[in-house]
């Protein structure tokens, strides 16, 4: 039995095959989504960018403050 399993060839699908096949299946963005979607990751990160600056900022001030006492 184990014979005839080895004996049997199974077609396997190339690997690159299968990533052409499901790069079709991707929907990309247009132009106006990607530019939106862009703008939007920008500015959460400068906002972000600028809240920690100021939580870095103020906890250096108070850890100054601390050990000043």
């Amino acid at each position: 039995m184990a014979d005839s399993a080895k004996n049997e060839k199974t077609a396997k699908p190339s690997f690159f095959k299968g990533v052409k096949a499901e790069f079709k299946k991707i929907s990309w963005p247009g132009k106006d989504d990607l530019v939106k979607q862009s703008i939007a990751v920008v500015c959460i990160s400068v906002v972000l960018g600028a809240i920690i600056a100021v939580l870095d900022f103020l906890m250096q001030y108070g850890v100054d403050f601390l050990t000043s006492l």
